[in-house]
């Protein structure tokens, strides 16, 4: 069920596009949510998940670290996609493929943890999705490239974090050491879900809106976890 359901969360981005055309200011409160949720699943459930299966604290502590790392070389190349920003030309003729084989790598390893980490893990990763589609589906719709090429993109993308769970079921390597490699995810959605909420608002200014959906995250977690 959550290979399909990780694949509807693109599906259900793409077709928010094409139907609503949603606006900057929409995506962009809608990244808030997903951040906040995504940082709250990551602290409530995942941190005591990895620390309480270790006799190595230190060891998690920087596997941590290391996952931040990993993730700031991976925005390097991908340009900020896996927090809703693409910044490119949408007019550029060479396809951007460094930043889609990173947003590719980045949902791959967002899967691996969902076998072991469960539901919560599962409806942070969706909601998180969504959004990342939206921006996705919009950079390429304002492309040259064709219809045939877009699907084939976006079912690429939608692919691969349902990959990242199967390859943590099937392979015994990331089943033993499942909790290492979450350790390391942990960085992953630590920096991703912080850079989404502490981004500036325009001028500096505080953003009622932004603050709700970032309110309304924390409290869906903190009551369903």
């Amino acid at each position: 069920m959550s290979y399909i359901l990780l694949i509807i969360a693109v599906l259900v981005g793409a077709l928010l596009v094409l139907l609503l055309k949603p606006n900057n200011k929409h995506v962009r409160l809608l990244l808030a949510f997903s951040g906040a949720y995504l940082l709250s699943v990551t602290i409530l459930h995942l941190l005591p998940e990895v620390y309480m299966h270790t006799q190595n604290a230190k060891k998690i502590g920087i596997l941590i670290l290391v996952g931040i790392i990993i993730q700031s070389i991976l925005e390097s190349f991908s340009k900020g996609a896996e927090h809703g920003h693409i910044h490119l030309h949408s007019d550029e003729s060479q396809f951007p493929w460094l930043l889609f084989i990173s947003l590719c790598i980045h949902a791959f390893s967002e899967g691996l943890p969902i076998h072991h980490a469960g539901d919560n893990l599962l409806g942070a990763i969706i909601v998180h999705k969504i959004p990342i589609a939206i921006v996705l589906t919009t950079f390429l719709l304002q492309t040259n490239y064709s219809n045939l090429k877009i699907i084939l993109f976006l079912s690429i993308f939608a692919i691969m974090s349902p990959l990242g769970v199967l390859v943590s079921d099937k392979v015994p390597f990331f089943s033993q050491y499942h909790t290492e490699i979450t350790a390391l995810i942990i960085g992953v959605f630590l920096h991703i879900s912080t850079i989404i909420l502490f981004e500036s608002s325009e001028n500096h200014k505080f953003n009622v809106k932004k603050f709700t959906a970032i309110l309304l995250g924390v409290l869906l977690t903190i009551f369903t976890v």
